[in-house]
C-alpha cells in the first residue's frame, strides 16, 4: 500500500466522530431550515410595538406611524409600558422570545443613557438586543413657564446663578434625554436646579404651564406646538444646528460651546432574532419612514429622518454609550 495512501486511512477520525460531525451537520441544516422557514412565514400573528414611554411623545408619535403604515401583511399593535425612564417597557422586550414578534421602539434614554445613570438596570443595554434601525433624531428644546422672568438662555443663567436652587426642572423620568439635558446645563454653566422626574411628559407639562416647575428640556415635537401656541416660552434647541422646524429659536450651544444634547430613537428586537427577520423588518422600517408624507409629518414636527441598517445602529449605539457615559460622570448625575 503507498505510503501517502496508508496514512490517509490512518489519519481518519473513527467511527463515531463521523457519526457526530455528520450529526452536527444534520442539526446545523435544520436550524438553518428552521430559520429560513420562520422567515418566509415571518409574521404569522400580530406583532407587539412597547412604547417605553406615555402616549403623546416623539417615540409615541413614531411607533404609531410605523403601525399605520407598515405593510407586512399582519397588524402592528402599539404596547404603552412607561416607568423607570424606560427601563420598565425595554426589560419587557429584553426579556421576550427573539422570535420577531415583540419589538422596543428605543431611545438614547433606554439604549445608551441609562446603563450608567442607574446603579444597575434588569437588562443589558447591547447584549439583550438586536438593533433594527435607527428611524429619527430630535433636539430637545429648552422651554419655561412663561411667568419665569428670563427670555433668553443668558438671562436665565443670570438669573439660576441669583437665585441658586430656587428653580426646579422636570422630565418624562430619570435617564431620559430630557433629564440628561438639564443636568449637562447645570454641569457646564455652574448653576444649582433640583430634578423633578414624572411617569411621562403629560404628567410634567401641566406643572409647567402652571409653574409648579420652572422649566424644562423637552422633546422638540412635544414642546414646538405648545411653545407655538403661547402656553410655554421657548428658549433655546440642543442640536449643533437649528432645526428647520423652529429656525428662530437660537441653539444652546450659541451661548454654551460645545453643549449638544441630540435624542434619537430606534427599533430594537430581542436577542437572538433571526438575521432574516431583522432584515424584514429593517427593510420596512426604511420604507415607511422613507415615504415622503412620513418624511414631511416628520420634519414638520422637529424630527429628522436618520434611518440605517441593523449594523451601522450597532455602531452608533456603542459611540453613544462612550459619550453620555462621560457626560453622566461629569455631571455627577444619578438616579434618584
Amino acid at each position: 500500500m503507498p505510503i501517502a495512501l496508508k496514512s490517509a486511512l490512518n489519519s481518519r477520525p473513527p467511527a463515531s466522530g463521523l457519526r457526530r460531525a455528520l450529526s452536527l451537520s444534520l442539526l446545523a441544516a435544520a436550524t438553518l431550515g428552521c430559520c429560513l422557514t420562520h422567515a418566509q412565514t415571518y409574521p404569522a400573528k400580530p406583532i407587539r410595538l412597547v412604547v417605553t414611554f406615555t402616549p403623546g411623545g416623539a417615540p409615541d408619535i413614531l411607533a404609531r406611524l410605523f403601525s399605520e403604515k407598515a405593510q407586512l401583511g399582519q397588524p402592528v399593535v402599539i404596547d404603552n409600558k412607561p416607568g423607570a425612564g424606560g427601563n420598565i417597557g425595554a426589560d419587557a422586550v429584553a426579556k421576550s422570545a427573539g422570535d420577531g414578534y415583540t419589538l422596543v421602539m428605543g431611545t438614547v434614554g433606554t439604549h445608551s443613557i441609562n446603563g450608567s445613570l442607574y446603579d444597575k438596570i434588569p437588562y443589558d443595554m447591547v447584549k439583550s438586543f438586536t438593533p433594527v434601525s435607527l428611524i429619527a433624531s430630535a433636539p430637545n428644546l429648552l422651554v419655561v413657564n412663561n411667568d419665569l422672568p428670563v427670555k433668553s438662555v443668558p438671562e436665565l443663567i443670570a438669573y439660576m446663578k441669583a437665585n441658586p436652587n430656587k428653580l426646579s426642572f422636570g422630565s418624562p423620568g430619570t435617564g431620559t434625554s430630557v433629564h440628561v439635558s438639564g443636568e449637562l446645563f447645570k454641569s457646564m454653566t455652574g448653576t444649582t436646579m433640583t430634578h423633578i422626574p414624572y411617569k411621562g411628559r403629560q404628567f410634567a407639562i401641566p406643572d409647567l404651564v402652571g409653574g409648579s416647575i420652572q422649566l424644562m428640556f423637552d422633546n422638540m415635537p412635544s414642546a414646538l406646538p405648545m411653545a407655538k401656541e403661547g402656553k410655554i416660552r421657548a428658549l433655546a434647541q440642543t442640536t449643533a444646528k437649528r432645526s428647520p422646524a423652529a429656525p428662530d429659536i437660537p441653539t444652546m450651544a450659541e451661548f454654551l460651546p460645545g453643549f449638544e444634547a441630540t435624542t434619537w430613537f430606534a427599533m430594537f428586537a430581542p436577542a437572538n432574532t433571526p438575521r432574516a427577520v431583522i432584515d424584514k423588518l429593517n427593510a420596512e422600517v426604511v420604507r415607511v419612514f422613507k415615504l415622503p408624507e412620513i418624511q414631511e409629518r416628520l420634519k414638520t414636527i422637529g424630527l429628522d429622518p436618520v434611518l440605517s441598517s441593523p449594523d451601522e445602529l450597532a455602531r452608533y449605539q456603542a459611540v453613544e454609550i462612550a459619550k453620555w457615559a462621560k457626560v453622566v460622570k461629569e455631571s455627577g448625575a444619578r438616579a434618584e
